[in-house]
C-alpha cells in the first residue's frame, strides 16, 4: 500500500461466523498467492472463527477496495491519508486501528476549545494529555518511550507540558460526555457524590451559580438530565487541578444555563489561571467560551487530524467552509450556510391546529401554565424555545390529548409522533428490526434517501439499541419519530450528542421530511443554530420555571428570538463572512447597543 493509505478492520463489525471470507477469497494480491488479508488467529477469542487482518504493505489502497465492496458488514476501509500527514501519528492503537496525529496544548489561563466529528480522536488526546495513555508515534508494536516523544515534541508548545505529564505532575478533574451513565455508575444522594469532590472549597458557591442547591438530597438516579449535567458539571470544576477537561457541557441545558456555565468556566480560566479544554458542539456556546481552537477532522473510528490553534473565529468558520486554510486542508466537500437575513417569509396555509387560551395546572402550588391562543399550519417547522421546567413538554401533551386543560376546549384528536428529550433503550433489540416495526417504508428507496442516509444509520444498523453511543441513540431516535406516519411530529432536543456535521444532517432530514410529505414539526431544542436553520417560525415560552410557564402565540422568528432573548439578556449578531449566529460578549459595545435599540436578535 502506498505510505499515504491505512486499512481499519472494525472487529465489532466484522463478523466470520456470519459470512465465507469474500474480502480474503476476492483480494487481488491473495488470489496471487500473497497474504494480504490474513486470520488473526491468537487475537480471536475462544470458540469463535478468526477474524482478519490486513497487511498495509500488501494492500493495493483505496484504487482496488474489493475487500471494501466485498464485505457484507461495513467492517473494512481503506482510506488515503491526505498528503499533508508526512510524520507518523502521535498514537496508533495497533494494525488495521485508529489512528492519531496531532494534539491539542493546554494554555494556562486560557479556555482550548476542540472542534470535530465524534469519532475524530478527541478522546484519545486527552487520555494523553491526562498521562492515561502513553503515545507511541504510530510504533504500537514496540511503543518508543517518553524520552521518543519528548525528542518529537522538542520546541513546540507542548513540549513542557508533555515533560510534567511523563514526570507525574499534572492533576486532571474530567466532566464525561454521557452524563446520563452516572446514575449507572454512582448509587446515592446528590450530596454523597459532590462531598468527595469539594478540593477547592468553592461547593456552595458552585452550587449557587449553576442553581442546584436543591437537589443535593436526591438520589442521583432521580435527577433530569440538565440537573445531571449540572451536576457533572460542579464535579469536575470543584476539583483543584492543573487541567480541567470538559466534554460537551451543553446538553439538556437551556441557553440561559448554557450561558451561565460558559461564563464560569472562563472565569476560572481568565481569573484564577486554570487550564481549560472543553469539547462542544453548540458554536454559538463554544465561540463564547474558548480563547483558542483546534479543529478535528478525518475519518470517524479510522483516523483524526487535530490542528495547531486557531483562533476561534477563524476556526469555526473554516470549520462550517470544510477549508483549513493553514492546512490547505478541504474536509468537507460542502461548506456548511446559513440564511443571511433572519426573518422569514411566511405563506399563507391551512390551519393543521387553532387553538383557544388554555391553562393547566397540575394542583396547588404546584407547576402551571397559561397558554394564548394561536395557530399552527400545515407543512410548517415550528420552532418553540424557553427555559427547561417552564412547561413546553405540557403544551405538548394538551394537543395530543394526553391532558385536558383546566380552561379552554382542546378537541384536536391529532396523531402525534414524539420524541421524547431523555432516551431510554432497554431493549436488546437490533436497529433494523426496531425501526422495521415502526413503518411500512423501511427499506424503501425513499425511507433510505430521506431517513437513513441522512441520519447515518447504515453502519449501525445491526447493532443492538443497548449497545449505541449517545449520539446513536438520538439519530436512531430521531428516525423512528420520522418514521411513523401522523399528524404532528415533535422532537425535543434532537440535537443532544450529535456533533456539527450530525447536527445539520439532521436539521437537513427534519426539514425535508416536512416540505416531501406536507407535515407538520414541532422542534424543541436549545441550539440556536438549529432552530435558526430549521424554523418558519417561533413560539416562546417565558415565566419562572417549575412555578408558571406562559407560552405567547407563535411569531415570525426575527420577533420571536428578540422577544426570547430580551428574557435571557443576551444579543446575538450575524458574523459577516458566513453568516453564522454569534452571542456578543456581555457588556460588549454591540452588546450595549443592540440594547439600547431593542435589537436582541441580529444588528
Amino acid at each position: 500500500m502506498a505510505e499515504d493509505s491505512i486499512a481499519v478492520v472494525d472487529l465489532e463489525r466484522c463478523s466470520p461466523d456470519r459470512c465465507n471470507y469474500e474480502c480474503k477469497n476476492y483480494c487481488p494480491p491473495n488470489r496471487t498467492g500473497k497474504e494480504c488479508i490474513t486470520l488473526r488467529g491468537e487475537d480471536t477469542e475462544e470458540g469463535q472463527p478468526d477474524q482478519i487482518h490486513i497487511s498495509e504493505e500488501i494492500c493495493l489502497g483505496e484504487t482496488c477496495g474489493i475487500c471494501v465492496e466485498k464485505c457484507p458488514f461495513d467492517a473494512i476501509e481503506i482510506i488515503n491519508l491526505p498528503q499533508e500527514l508526512q510524520d507518523d501519528p502521535t498514537h496508533r492503537y495497533g494494525e488495521n486501528a485508529f489512528s492519531l496525529y496531532g494534539l491539542p496544548v493546554p494554555q494556562e489561563g486560557q479556555v482550548t476549545g476542540i472542534l470535530g466529528p465524534n469519532g475524530s480522536g478527541k478522546t484519545t488526546a486527552v487520555k494523553i494529555l491526562a498521562g492515561e495513555l502513553a503515545p507511541n508515534l504510530g510504533q504500537f508494536e514496540e511503543p518508543p518511550g517518553w524520552d521518543a516523544v519528548l525528542d518529537r515534541y522538542r520546541g513546540t508548545e507542548l513540549q513542557n507540558y508533555l515533560e510534567d505529564v511523563r514526570d507525574g505532575d499534572v492533576t486532571v478533574a474530567r466532566k464525561p460526555q454521557y452524563v446520563d451513565k452516572i446514575p449507572d455508575r454512582f448509587d446515592g444522594s446528590t450530596a454523597d457524590l459532590l462531598s468527595r469532590t469539594d478540593e477547592r472549597g468553592v461547593l456552595d458557591d458552585l452550587l449557587e451559580r449553576l442553581e442546584i442547591e436543591h437537589v443535593m438530597e436526591q438520589g442521583i438516579d432521580s435527577l433530569s438530565g440538565g440537573e445531571l449535567q449540572r451536576v457533572a458539571l460542579v464535579a469536575a470544576l470543584a476539583r483543584d487541578a492543573d487541567f480541567y477537561f470538559l466534554d460537551e457541557i451543553t446538553p439538556y441545558l437551556d441557553i440561559s444555563q448554557r450561558v451561565k456555565v460558559a461564563r464560569l468556566i472562563q472565569e476560572m480560566a481568565n481569573e484564577q489561571g486554570r487550564s481549560m479544554l472543553v469539547v462542544e458542539h453548540d458554536l454559538a456556546i463554544l465561540d463564547l467560551v474558548a480563547d483558542n481552537l483546534h479543529v478535528a477532522y478525518g475519518e470517524p473510528g479510522a483516523y483524526g487530524v487535530i490542528t495547531t490553534p486557531k483562533s476561534v473565529r477563524n476556526g469555526i468558520n473554516e470549520y462550517l467552509a470544510g477549508y483549513l486554510n493553514n492546512e490547505n486542508m478541504r474536509i468537507r466537500p460542502n461548506a456548511i450556510e446559513f440564511d443571511e437575513h433572519a426573518p422569514r417569509e411566511t405563506t399563507a396555509a391551512d390551519a393543521l391546529v387553532e387553538y383557544p387560551d388554555l391553562s393547566k395546572s397540575y394542583g396547588e402550588g404546584e407547576f402551571s401554565l397559561d397558554v394564548e391562543g394561536g395557530t399552527i399550519y400545515e407543512n410548517e417547522v415550528l420552532g418553540i424555545v424557553g427555559p427547561n421546567g417552564i412547561g413546553k413538554s405540557t403544551f405538548a401533551k394538551l394537543l395530543a390529548g394526553r391532558l385536558q386543560p383546566d380552561e379552554g376546549d382542546v378537541d384536536l384528536e391529532l396523531e402525534i409522533s414524539y420524541k421524547p428529550q431523555y432516551i431510554e433503550i432497554d431493549q436488546p433489540m437490533r436497529v433494523d428490526v426496531f425501526l422495521s416495526s415502526l413503518s411500512d417504508d423501511f427499506g424503501s428507496s425513499y425511507w433510505n434517501t430521506e431517513i437513513a442516509q441522512p441520519l447515518l444509520l447504515d453502519r449501525i444498523m445491526e447493532q443492538n439499541l443497548t449497545d449505541l453511543s449517545g449520539g446513536e441513540r438520538q439519530r436512531v431516535a430521531i428516525a423512528a419519530c420520522l418514521s411513523k406516519e401522523a399528524d404532528l411530529y415533535l422532537l425535543d432536543e434532537p440535537s443532544a450528542y450529535l456533533d456539527v456535521e450530525q447536527r445539520v444532517r439532521a436539521t437537513r432530514a427534519i426539514r425535508r421530511y416536512a416540505e416531501m410529505q406536507d407535515a407538520t414539526v414541532l422542534v424543541i431544542d436549545h441550539d440556536t443554530y438549529m432552530i435558526d436553520l430549521l424554523s418558519d417560525r417561533l413560539m416562546v415560552f417565558d415565566g419562572e420555571p417549575a412555578e408558571h410557564g406562559h407560552a405567547g402565540r407563535p411569531k415570525g422568528m426575527r420577533e420571536g428570538m428578540n422577544d426570547f432573548l430580551a428574557n435571557l439578556d443576551i444579543t446575538f449578531r450575524r458574523d459577516e463572512n458566513v453568516g453564522r449566529p454569534r452571542i456578543n460578549k456581555p457588556g460588549s459595545q454591540l452588546d450595549r447597543k443592540q440594547k439600547s435599540e431593542g435589537e436582541y436578535y441580529y444588528s
